[in-house]
């Protein structure tokens, strides 16, 4: 009896070194994936040069990695509303719920490498027929066990479930990065809304001013008709101009309205963004600060999205491994370790140990589906590499369009800026003249439209250089993705 309970020792320590030397093998084992090098990146090293990009590279400012957020958005106002907005909007909440799932896939497909140790408890009585029992006579048969072992664990010799597991890892850190992209752009749209609301306000306030003076010039028209000095036909066009101007106000009415509206779905929060915090024109917004692109353009490697097309190219490249695993036996392990008897009661005495050791291998002999999916994964990875390639031309284009932009709108604020002051001239000469009795109402007219023009066009203008200042933040990847100044 001691010489056997010696060998059941025996016996099981050599299932508990076969036990110890899969698991090295699992953890320290390598996969059939290929090895993974980053591509050359399909556009040029340098930034494009030219008369729309002078001095667009070269000045004396920071690179939009050095800044956080709050660092590159320098109105107070708009900062508060930036950062209601990164605590209550519903899309970045649910891009950062996708990366708590993606977080816990991964945990899933990781734990595939490990064992899973259960206990397992049986009890089982019956009743024996006579004619049923060795004895040849009827009898109660009574069961009992409780086991601890591994049921059907897969020892992954060739690296299938590793490169499942370096898969999932690579899903997981590209919604990583679709998180940060979406803090990116959620920064920059409630900053465009913000500086929209704005210059549709002063656009607003224009039309107000213009509604004044054209009723000024309606009274005194109306008072020159009265008395013989101005046509019926003066009359009517300065009445279309009062009611050109009270059109306009009514519009730019529903714009500001509607642009508050927008910003408020940005913030999210249950109340509307506080009066106190928007802005009331376009001048009262202090500008965003002044970014340098670097004089590389492998800065847009760091860029989220194009990081997150990196990591789902890694992804696809594991899979291949898997795919190639799937060639190869796989082996299977069962194993327990427990106590069984005929008695409840003696369950755990001694003699009544138990132990068994099932391993299954399973040899793929022919299953045509093997190659077709191995086909599969050789495509998504072509497919992946593609997309990658595909962000980074993008992500070259916007750059350079914003840096084009800020190479020209500088001339275009002042040459606009020129335009209103000659036009502004024109309308006083225009009014004077026409007060005289030199020129016609025409005269006054034409100027007074093109002076309303003039002054919207800078307007605009003005607002697609912060805008652009905005945008280029955005497209170069932004700065710090810390969520909150408090973050820091």
């Amino acid at each position: 009896m001691p010489r056997q309970t010696h060998q059941g020792i025996d016996e099981m320590d050599r299932h508990l070194f076969f036990l110890m030397f899969g698991i090295g093998l699992v953890l320290g084992g390598c996969t059939l994936a290929p090895q993974y090098t980053r591509p050359e990146s399909p556009i040029p090293a340098d930034w494009p040069t030219g008369a729309a990009y002078q001095d667009a590279t070269t000045k004396d400012a920071p690179k939009v990695q050095e800044l956080r957020w709050w660092e590159f958005i320098t109105d107070e106002k708009l900062q508060k509303v930036v950062e209601a907005a990164l605590n209550n909007n519903r899309d970045l909440r649910l891009a950062a719920l996708n990366v708590e799932r993606a977080r816990a896939l991964y945990g899933i497909q990781r734990a595939e490498l490990f064992p899973s140790v259960n206990a397992v408890g049986f009890g089982s009585k019956q009743r024996v027929p006579a004619d049923l029992s060795p004895t040849g006579k009827r009898m109660t048969a009574e069961q009992y066990s409780v086991d601890l072992g591994i049921i059907s664990w897969e020892i992954d010799f060739f690296g299938r479930i590793r490169s499942l597991k370096d898969r999932a890892l690579g899903e997981y850190f590209a919604t990583q990065e679709a998180h940060r992209s979406a803090q990116i752009l959620l920064v920059s749209g409630v900053v465009n809304a913000y500086l929209t609301l704005a210059a549709d306000r002063e656009n607003l306030k224009l039309a107000e001013t213009t509604l004044e003076t054209q009723k000024r010039a309606y009274d005194l028209i109306k008072r020159r008709y009265e008395l013989g000095l101005a046509s019926e036909l003066d009359l009517n066009r300065a009445q279309t101009q009062v009611d050109t101007a009270r059109r306009n106000i009514a519009i730019y009415t529903q714009l500001a309205a509607q642009d508050e509206n927008a910003l408020n779905l940005l913030v999210g929060a249950s109340s509307p963004v506080p009066g106190e915090l928007l802005p009331p024109s376009l001048e009262s917004v202090t500008p965003p600060k002044e970014i340098s692109p670097g004089l590389s353009s492998e800065v847009l490697l760091s860029r989220p999205d194009i990081m997150a097309a990196e990591h789902r190219l890694k992804a696809a490249n594991a899979n291949i491994g898997a795919a190639r695993a799937a060639f190869f036996p796989r082996i299977s392990l069962t194993t327990a370790i427990g106590t069984a008897s005929s008695e409840l009661s003696g369950l755990f005495n001694s003699g009544s140990d138990t132990w068994s050791f099932a391993p299954q291998l399973v040899m793929p002999i022919f299953d045509a589906r093997l190659w077709s999916a191995y086909d599969a994964t050789k495509a998504e990875k072509e497919i992946a590499l593609a997309q990658y390639e595909k962000a980074i031309q993008a992500a070259f284009r916007e750059v350079t369009d914003a840096l084009a932009v800020r190479g020209t709108v500088d001339k275009q604020v002042s040459a606009q800026q020129s335009l209103v002051d000659a036009v502004a001239r024109t309308y006083r000469l225009s009014v004077a003249r026409y007060a005289k009795g030199i020129d016609s109402y025409l005269g006054v007219l034409d100027a007074q439209r093109s002076l309303y023009s003039a002054e919207q066009g800078l307007i605009v203008i003005r607002l697609a250089k912060l805008a652009n200042q905005v945008r280029l933040y955005s497209v170069l990847g932004g700065g710090d993705e810390q969520a909150t100044q408090g973050g820091s």
